[in-house]
């Protein structure tokens, strides 16, 4: 029988069941026999979606995971601890951390068929206030991230052009500070220098300079209104009908940036002084090691593979009950880690032919990370190359695409987690309610779209899913584990899969990655360094006020906890077994004296 027409097997009293997990052990007492995992969910009244083809999820969870980041985040990162030694921590934190909870992840979704939210119901009600979060994490990095793409549909726009309007001086927007050094000689860079790159990204795009800062962040760019506007119609032209439209557009999304990468890569490898960007990228200092590149590397995997989302979650949840999601999870996961490797030397080539040309060390050149290594940076290099229009065309759609369908996978997340939560209300009415998820994420992003809008992006970038999408992963994994029990949850992987997760696995899962976790969140929190962008020295309120919109999501899990014991009849005792014990075993018939009781 095949995988799409098999049912998921129900454990019934006759059933091998896993053990208790500790908690249940201390707060409740065997009935019956030993306890059955909840089964799967029975088929609902309106048939869940399904994906169409394979390939359709597999390009969805590898567009959402390769984003923006993977091309200017890690190579960023990767030279600044040490080049070549900083694949070490790098690898062993994807093998120990990053892929066991994308594992996790996905063999959730898969198992349970719903989203962040109403899933919690059947692993450990009591931190359901976890999916809840989660939906306003992904709220506040819509609010940040597709502005990020509304820039590079600008720039997209005015790469058209027989010459690129940032690769001279000639412009109104310039001031006597912009230096051409391409094509000439005796110029002289120095620390008030701007290239016209730089100008054309923060006097054109983002015109920042009539912003005082955070105190006064001006009116509102209309050009990057109308970019933005158009970025979220594609967004809900992709969502409105599920995955079986967003499943197709992926096609295009996930896949054109490989092929741009790859032609960005041939090119830049032709280039003078290319070979001066590689070897400073992979030059091995190990003396990094024994520094913080420990905490960046561990950051960046989880950042990069994006366990914590609710995406994974989502995405799994229109699989085939019987779908191989573990080797999903070492395909996908594989891809976005060499992504990241192979897009350094797309950007060091390019580094060290600017090198070559300012006469400069490679390391002087590559100062900017962050937005500005894309939209200063390599549209510089692109502006002094032989087809210059057609490169920075091809470029800043990668950045479209790249910048897409994570977004898809971020919303998707939302929209699952509430359909999923109220289907009563919201049954039936996708359309409507992705309607106007979009509109608020448009309206909320309204403050990223002023003068002063990038010094917004920035703060919504370090604090919207900084600290606290970690510690949601780590209070996740905790929950899974110590309190759904590993034995419980290797059962209900055994059910889809015909076969239990490794040792190594659950030795990560219940140890290893909530220890990673635990030590990133610690270290995030007591290394604080200054906020600062463009010369512009962040506020101690605006820092103060980024820490409430960590702790806005956040407080979300606590606030539920106690909801969720205080409107729970019974003793003390009694409310916490019933708060940590899934809820489909005291609802589900074929559970019915096998399961445990509360102890009376």
């Amino acid at each position: 029988m095949s995988p799409s027409s098999q049912q998921p097997a129900h454990h019934g009293p006759g059933a091998a069941a896993p053990a208790p997990s500790l908690p249940e052990l201390l707060l409740i007492k065997p009935c019956l026999g030993p306890p059955a995992s909840p089964a799967a969910p029975n088929p609902q009244t309106h048939p869940r979606d399904k994906w169409s083809k394979k390939m359709d999820f597999l390009l969805s969870v590898v567009g959402f995971a390769v984003d923006l980041g993977n091309v200017w985040r890690f190579p960023y990162i990767c030279y600044q601890n040490g080049g070549g030694a900083f694949l070490i921590p790098y690898t062993l934190m994807a093998v120990f951390g990053g892929v066991p909870l994308f594992y996790m992840e996905l063999a959730l979704g898969q198992f349970h068929r719903t989203g962040a939210i109403p899933i919690w119901k059947r692993i450990c009600p009591i931190f359901k206030g976890i999916g809840f979060a989660i939906c306003i994490i992904g709220l506040y990095v819509s609010f940040y991230y597709n502005t990020i793409i509304a820039w590079a549909l600008y720039y997209f726009y005015s790469s058209f052009s027989g010459t690129l309007p940032w690769a001279s001086c000639d412009n109104p927007w310039n001031t006597p500070d912009c230096t051409n050094y391409f094509g000439k000689s005796n110029v002289t860079w120095t620390n008030f220098s701007r290239s016209p790159a730089e100008e054309f990204y923060t006097r054109k795009v983002l015109e920042i300079q009539k912003s005082g800062g955070l105190y006064d962040i001006g009116g509102i760019r209309w050009q990057l209104l109308l970019c933005l506007f158009l970025i979220f119609t594609i967004v809900y032209f992709s969502l409105w009908k599920g995955v079986k439209t967003s499943g197709k557009v992926v096609w295009v999304t996930a896949t054109l940036p490989y092929v741009v990468l790859l032609i960005l890569l041939i090119r830049g490898a032709t280039l003078p002084g290319a070979w001066r960007g590689v070897v400073f990228y992979l030059r091995p200092d190990w003396g990094k090691l024994l520094s913080t590149v420990w905490v960046d590397a561990a950051a960046q995997i989880f950042f990069s593979l994006g366990p914590g989302f609710g995406v994974l979650l989502a995405l799994a949840s229109y699989n085939h009950f019987h779908n191989n999601c573990y080797r999903d999870a070492l395909v996908t996961s594989a891809v976005n880690c060499l992504t990241s490797f192979l897009s350094g030397f797309v950007i060091f080539t390019v580094l060290g032919y600017m090198a070559e040309m300012r006469d400069v060390e490679v390391e002087d050149v590559a100062r900017d990370k962050g937005p500005s290594l894309l939209f200063i940076t390599y549209p510089e290099a692109i502006a002094n190359m032989v087809g210059s229009t057609f490169f920075a065309i091809i470029f800043f759609l990668m950045m479209i695409t790249l910048g897409l369908d994570s977004t898809f996978g971020g919303l998707e997340a939302v929209i699952t987690a509430v359909m999923d939560e109220y289907p009563q209300v919201l049954a039936g009415r996708r359309e409507l309610f992705v309607l106007g998820l979009i509109t608020v994420c448009f309206l909320g992003s309204l403050s990223t779209l002023t003068y002063g809008g990038a010094y917004v992006v920035k703060l919504l970038e370090e604090f919207g899913a900084g600290c606290s999408i970690l510690a949601v992963v780590l209070l996740e994994t905790i929950a899974v584990s110590w309190f759904y029990g590993i034995q419980r949850f290797s059962h209900d992987v055994k059910a889809m899969l015909g076969f239990t997760p490794g040792l190594f696995w659950k030795l990560c899962w219940v140890a290893i990655s909530p220890a990673l976790l635990a030590f990133i969140v610690i270290s995030s929190l007591l290394d604080q360094p200054p906020l600062t962008l463009f010369e512009y020295q962040y506020p101690e309120w605006s820092i103060s006020v980024g820490f409430l919109i960590g702790a806005s999501s956040f407080i979300c899990i606590p606030l539920y906890m106690v909801y969720k014991l205080v409107w729970t009849p019974g003793s003390l005792k009694q409310r916490l077994a019933v708060c940590i014990r899934p809820e489909k075993l005291m609802r589900d018939p074929q559970a019915e004296g096998v399961g445990m009781a509360p102890v009376l």
